[in-house]
């Protein structure tokens, strides 16, 4: 049975000899031995889970009485820190300390704070044991990262305003104790004082209203303090000879307030949101409590075992809900085991190769981050499920270092080559033979890509260094393709000229004539010479005044295509880039291909007709079409004919030069 049943039960004749001969400095004291006697003469007594719910609202409400300001916290919503990162941690902290009273949030804080430094020192420990494995000395190291002193800044800046508020608060909780106090003494004097009934019943009243307006005292002085104000309370109804009409007003409006409250109560018993359920059912316990006097002797004990009944029914239910996250975290623990297993399975995975690693310690980090979302466990083994989970980070990490580690000597002979690459392309970035220089440049960089990782303290340093002297040598290559020689600004100014005279030219209408002057023109644009590679659009301007005249004629489309198509090798073949001709040659047999399949697909389509009759609209537009790309293929394929005939005469134009060259060579031999 709790403290506050033995109270209601308790024989009021021997309390009130005890407490009447008790000074306002003693009551305090007297009251603990009164509630001790109690208690101890129903230490035979097992005491049951509904008196430890109440026991455990009148702590809440003791707490909430200490500070109002406390209350607040039944508001703030509980969230899963241990699924957050420590960046989310920090901000969640600051969100807590910045826009809530700062004595609500101390539950709140306290959970942040302990999951931060899990997370962190886990960190620690990662990187500590790199350390070590990379050599260095335990005595050197040294960790932190701006979050952690984002965490201790905001911390710190909650502990400052913990301190001061409770400072404030102090003094003043000590000075409503003390009044409090004499109100007792005050309540418990009146039974004594010379005076008509109503008179003191206004003087109790009186009191009673200075009892609400005094304000918080310390928690751990509440109950004591409650239970005395209420023992005296029912002692002044119960023991002073009051006017019955005056004493049976009071029970009856206490007796109404407190069936209301039970009333309550037993609604809130169907409450699905269980915690706002308790929350309200502890109001009320405070409403009982603070705000209510006694009721008639007959009906104190019924209308409390009612009223415990309706806490025991919403304690079930809440301790069922509980029950429930418990199974939940049962799973949260078995799905964290099961990541446990699997980073103890890629710690011994046989796979020992650099990309095994990467792969691995990818799959390792998304293991990390489902542990931490995973949600809570059990507390009894949160430690230790935390404990086997660093232990397994630890060593895969011990592991993946040991291998890299070993990679050193190979990633420190990789450098040694590439700065022996490095020599070689600063040695020859200022060459002017470029084309064998290119040819080395060209085959370092190869060379340079095969090699492999170097440490990576260095590698950065050495690409930018490598690269550089690249870069240096191909710029002047480029710079070198777009400097005009002379003799091309001569061309250049030349075909600037004639193209003037090419576009103002009007044609006779004569075909024959016209034809002639045209080729003429062609004739002579290419005696004219290569212009500097910056300036090659006078070419192209030059084959839109051609098609303007060749517009004019009367001529055979195909002609007058291979007519122009001629002009454009003779550019191409004089042009710097030895590619120039291949890649048409390319292009033109990747046109001869799409062609033959658009003609085929053509083909195919008439197959869906079985007897394809050429006055059908759809018909007749697949046999155009066929006809058309066929008239097409046959330049697309005149074209290529011209290239391969051009090809020919160049390579054997080389082949004669060079036979030319070594005989020459011979001979000086001979001589």
């Amino acid at each position: 049975m709790s403290e506050q049943d033995n109270l209601h039960k308790a024989d009021g004749n021997e309390e009130n000899k005890a407490l009447e001969n008790t000074s306002i400095e003693n009551v305090e004291a007297t009251t603990e031995e009164v509630a001790e006697e109690t208690t101890e003469s129903q230490e035979t007594q097992k005491e049951s889970t509904d008196d430890d719910v109440i026991n455990e609202i009148d702590d809440s409400n003791a707490e909430d009485a200490e500070d109002e300001g406390t209350s607040d916290r039944h508001n703030i919503e509980d969230k899963d820190y241990s699924e957050m990162s420590l960046d989310a941690l920090v901000i969640e902290l600051e969100k807590l300390v910045e826009n809530q009273k700062i004595q609500a949030i101390k539950k709140h804080v306290e959970a942040i704070k302990n999951e931060f430094n899990e997370k962190f020192n886990a960190l620690v420990e990662e990187k500590k044991l790199e350390f070590l494995d990379q050599g260095g000395n335990e005595i050197d190291f040294h960790y932190t990262i701006p979050v952690k002193r984002s965490f201790n800044d905001v911390y710190k800046e909650y502990r400052q305003k913990i301190k001061a508020h409770f400072k404030s608060l102090e003094k003043g909780l000590k000075d409503n104790l003390s009044t409090r106090l004499q109100i007792i003494e005050d309540i418990k004097a009146l039974t004594d004082l010379d005076e008509t009934m109503n008179t003191k019943y206004k003087q109790f009243k009186e009191l009673q209203d200075q009892w609400k307006a005094a304000g918080s005292i310390p928690r751990d002085k509440y109950n004591n303090a409650w239970n005395s104000y209420h023992f005296n309370v029912e002692r002044f109804y119960d023991l002073l000879h009051l006017d019955r009409d005056l004493r049976d007003k009071d029970f009856e409006h206490n007796l109404e307030k407190k069936t209301k409250i039970i009333e309550r109560a037993e609604e809130l018993a169907k409450e699905e949101n269980n915690n706002r359920a308790f929350r309200e059912l502890q109001a009320l316990h405070k409403m009982w409590k603070e705000e209510l006097g006694p009721v008639a002797r007959e009906h104190r004990e019924p209308i409390w075992d009612r009223f415990k009944e309706a806490t025991k029914i919403i304690n079930d239910k809440r301790q069922e809900y509980y029950n429930h996250l418990d199974s939940l975290y049962e799973k949260n623990l078995e799905f964290k085991h099961g990541i446990i297993a699997i980073i103890e399975e890629k710690t011994n995975d046989p796979g020992n190769s650099h990309k095994d690693w990467q792969k691995k310690i990818k799959e390792v980090e998304m293991l990390r981050e489902e542990f931490f979302k995973a949600g809570k466990v059990p507390l009894k083994v949160n430690e230790a499920t935390w404990t086997k989970f660093k232990v397994a980070v630890r060593e895969f990490n011990h592991k993946k270092n040991s291998y890299y580690k070993s990679l050193k000597k190979d990633q420190y002979d990789n450098l040694d080559k590439k700065l022996e690459l490095i020599k070689i392309a600063e040695a020859n970035k200022d060459s002017d033979d470029f084309e064998a220089t290119t040819q080395l440049m060209k085959k370092i960089q190869g060379d340079w890509k095969k090699i492999g990782h170097v440490p990576r303290k260095d590698s950065d340093k050495i690409w930018k260094k490598f690269r550089a002297a690249c870069n240096h040598y191909f710029d002047r290559i480029h710079a070198k393709k777009n400097e005009a020689s002379a003799e091309e600004e001569k061309a250049y100014t030349e075909k600037e000229a004639f193209l003037k005279t090419v576009t103002e030219t009007k044609l006779s209408g004569e075909q024959k004539a016209d034809l002639a002057i045209i080729k003429d023109y062609i004739a002579k644009w290419k005696t004219i010479g290569r212009v500097p590679g910056n300036k090659r659009k006078i070419e192209s301007d030059f084959n839109k005044a051609l098609d303007t005249l060749f517009g004019a004629l009367d001529m055979n489309k195909n002609e007058v295509e291979m007519m122009k198509f001629e002009n454009k090798l003779q550019d191409l073949s004089s042009a710097k880039d030895q590619r120039a001709l291949e890649n048409e040659y390319n292009f033109i047999r990747q046109k001869i291909s799409e062609i033959n399949g658009e003609i085929n697909q053509l083909e195919n389509n008439l197959l869906f007709f079985k007897h394809p009759d050429e006055k059908n609209p759809l018909v007749k537009s697949v046999f155009d079409n066929i006809k058309k790309h066929t008239e097409s293929l046959k330049i697309w394929k005149a074209k290529l004919k011209k290239i391969k005939v051009m090809e020919n005469a160049k390579a054997k134009a080389e082949a004669e030069e060079k036979a030319a060259t070594e005989a020459a060579e011979q001979e000086t031999e001979t001589e």
